[in-house]
C-alpha cells in the first residue's frame, strides 16, 4: 500500500465524517425545516474560510450501544466573518440527535480554548437532544467542562450562542452564561424540564413551543437576545452582531466608514420635533437614536423584552457605541425589574469589550407597585447603579426630557461616574415631577385655598420654573452643558473623540459583589 492508497483511505474516512448520520437522517433534518450543521457553518462564515478541527475524534464505545458516531455529533473549527477570525462549534442532530458525550464535549472545550488563546469570538450552534445517556456521568462531566470555560472566558472573548433546535436540561446553562443568545422561531426551544416532565410533576399541560420557544424567551423570560423566522436570517444577524464587536477585551471594535457620511457640524433639525415638550406625551426613542447613529443603522438587543428601555449597538462617526435609552412609549419610560436587568447586563458587556456607552435619558422614576417591591426592585435597580459605577469605558449621558429621582442618579449621572452629561433645554432634572412635588410641598395650602386647582397649578408652575430645569443642575456642575437638540450628534462625537484614550483604574480587589 503506497501513500496514495493511504490518502484515499483518509479521504474516505473524512467523507464519512462529513456525511454525519447519513442521507436518511439528513433528509429528516431538512423535513423538520432545519439545516445540517455543515450547511449552517457555510452560511455563517465567509466562503472557503472554514477549517475543521478534530474531525476524527471518536467516543470510547461505552455500554448501551454508544456505537459509531461520525464526528462525535459536533463539528468544530475556525473561519472568518467579514474577514475576521472566529471559532465555532455546530452540533450535528443527525448523529445521536446531537447528544453530548465525553468526546463531543472534548471537541467543544478544545475549540473554546483555542478561541481564548487566540483572542477571537466563539460561536456555538446548538442543536442537541441533551446529555448522551449511554455515557452516564461522563456526559454530565462534559457539560461541566464547557460551563467552566463559559464562565472563565466571560469578558475575555465574545461568546455567542445560536439555538437552532432543542436545548434542554443542563445544556441550557452554557447559552445562559454566554453574552448573546439567538433563537429561530418555531424550530428552537430552551427549557430545564420538558413538557412531559412538567405534566408528570405538576399536572400542567404545555407544548414545547409555548414552554420554551423563541417568542417566549424573546418577550417573556428575556433569555434570548435576538430571534428571526429562519435559520438564514438568524445567521445573518450573527454576522451583523460580530461586525460591531472587538475580537477580545484587549482590542477595540473595528472602525467602519459610514456609507452616508454626514459632516459632524451639520445640524439635525428633525430632532426638534421628535421629543414633545409636554412630559405627559409619549414618543418612540428609537427615532432619536436612528437620527444620531451612522446610516440610521441601529442593532437593537432584546427588542421584545422590557420595552420600556432600549439597548443596542450603533456607530457614531465610524466607531461602535452601546446605546441605552428610556422609551416613554412604554410605561412612561420608567424602570422596573426586567428593564433593570436588561440594562445592567448590557452595560457590563460593553464595559468588558471597550465599547463606549451613550445614555439617552427620559425617565419618570422607578415603577411603583407592590409586585415590583416584593419582586425585588431594590436589588434589581441597584444592578444599574453598580454597573454604571464600575464601568470604565467612556460614558456619556444626554437628558432628553425627564430625569427624576433615584432613576436619574442610576442612569449614568455625574455622581456615579459619567464623563460628560448633556441636557436639552426642555429637560427637567428634579427629585420628582413638578405636579407630585407641589402636591407634597403645598398640600395644606392647596386644601385651604378657595380655588384649590388654580392655586395648585400656580405652585406646579413655580416649582417647574425654580427647580425642574437643566440650569440648576448645570450651575452645580452636575450637567456639563445644556445643548441645542440639533447639535446632539456633534456633541456626542466630539466627546467620544476627546475620551478616546480614557484610562481609569478601579481599586485592586478580587472582584466586586454585584447585587444579583
Amino acid at each position: 500500500m503506497d501513500m496514495f492508497d493511504k490518502i484515499e483511505i483518509m479521504e474516505q474516512r473524512r467523507e464519512k465524517v462529513k456525511l454525519g448520520g447519513g442521507d436518511a437522517r439528513i433528509d429528516a433534518q431538512h423535513d423538520r425545516g432545519k439545516l445540517t450543521a455543515r450547511e449552517r457553518i457555510d452560511l455563517l462564515v465567509d466562503e472557503g474560510t472554514f477549517v475543521e478541527i478534530n474531525p476524527f475524534i471518536e467516543n470510547r464505545g461505552l455500554e448501551y450501544g454508544s456505537g459509531e458516531a461520525p464526528g462525535e455529533g459536533v463539528v468544530t473549527g475556525y473561519g472568518k466573518v467579514d474577514g475576521r477570525l472566529i471559532f465555532l462549534f455546530a452540533q450535528d442532530f443527525t448523529v445521536f440527535g446531537g447528544a453530548l458525550g465525553e468526546m463531543h464535549a472534548t471537541k467543544i472545550t478544545k475549540i473554546m480554548d483555542l478561541a481564548a488563546e487566540n483572542g477571537a469570538p466563539i460561536i456555538g450552534l446548538n442543536d442537541s437532544g441533551g446529555a448522551r445517556i449511554q455515557e452516564g456521568v461522563l456526559s454530565l462531566d462534559g457539560y461541566g467542562h464547557i460551563f467552566y470555560r463559559n464562565a472563565i472566558y466571560s469578558g475575555v472573548i465574545p461568546q455567542i450562542s445560536v439555538i437552532m433546535g432543542p436545548c434542554a436540561g443542563g445544556a441550557v446553562y452554557s447559552p445562559a452564561i454566554t453574552d448573546f443568545v439567538f433563537m429561530v422561531e418555531k424550530t428552537s426551544q430552551m427549557f430545564i424540564t420538558g413538557p412531559k416532565v412538567i405534566e408528570s410533576v405538576t399536572g400542567a399541560k404545555i407544548n414545547s413551543e409555548d414552554l420554551g420557544g423563541a417568542n417566549v424567551h424573546s418577550s417573556v423570560s428575556g433569555n434570548a437576545h435576538f430571534s428571526a423566522a429562519t435559520e438564514e436570517e438568524v445567521l445573518n444577524e450573527v454576522r451583523r452582531l460580530i461586525s460591531y464587536l472587538p475580537p477580545n477585551y484587549e482590542e477595540k471594535p473595528a472602525y467602519k466608514e459610514p456609507e452616508n457620511k454626514i459632516p459632524l457640524d451639520e445640524r439635525i433639525d428633525e430632532l426638534l420635533d421628535v421629543v414633545p415638550i409636554d412630559g405627559t406625551k409619549v414618543y418612540d426613542v428609537r427615532k432619536v437614536i436612528h437620527l444620531i447613529v451612522d446610516d440610521q443603522d441601529f442593532m437593537e438587543v432584546q427588542p421584545k423584552f422590557a420595552k420600556n428601555i432600549v439597548i443596542g449597538f450603533g456607530r457614531i462617526n465610524g466607531d461602535t457605541v452601546g446605546i441605552i435609552a428610556n422609551n416613554p412609549k412604554m410605561m412612561a419610560g420608567g424602570l422596573d425589574i426586567n428593564s433593570s436587568d436588561k440594562c445592567a447586563r448590557f452595560i457590563r458587556f460593553c464595559d468588558c469589550f471597550n465599547i463606549p456607552l451613550i445614555t439617552f435619558e427620559d425617565v419618570s422614576g422607578f415603577i411603583p407597585g407592590i409586585q415590583q417591591e416584593h419582586g425585588g426592585i431594590i436589588r434589581h435597580g441597584a444592578k444599574i447603579l453598580y454597573s454604571y459605577s464600575e464601568a470604565t469605558v467612556p460614558k456619556i449621558t444626554v437628558i432628553l426630557r425627564k430625569a427624576y429621582g433615584g432613576a436619574y442618579v442610576a442612569l449614568n449621572s455625574k455622581a456615579i461616574g459619567a464623563d460628560l452629561v448633556f441636557a436639552w433645554p426642555n429637560s427637567e432634572i428634579a427629585v420628582m415631577g413638578p405636579a407630585g412635588a407641589a402636591n407634597i410641598l403645598f398640600a395644606k395650602e392647596i386644601s385651604e385655598s378657595p380655588d384649590s386647582e388654580a392655586f395648585r397649578q400656580a405652585k406646579i408652575d413655580e416649582y417647574r420654573e425654580r427647580f425642574a430645569n437643566p440650569y440648576v443642575a448645570a450651575a452645580n456642575g452636575i450637567v456639563d452643558d445644556v445643548i441645542d437638540p440639533r447639535d446632539t450628534r456633534k456633541s456626542i462625537a466630539s466627546a467620544l473623540e476627546m475620551l478616546k484614550n480614557k484610562k481609569k483604574e478601579l481599586p485592586k480587589k478580587r472582584h466586586g459583589n454585584i447585587p444579583l
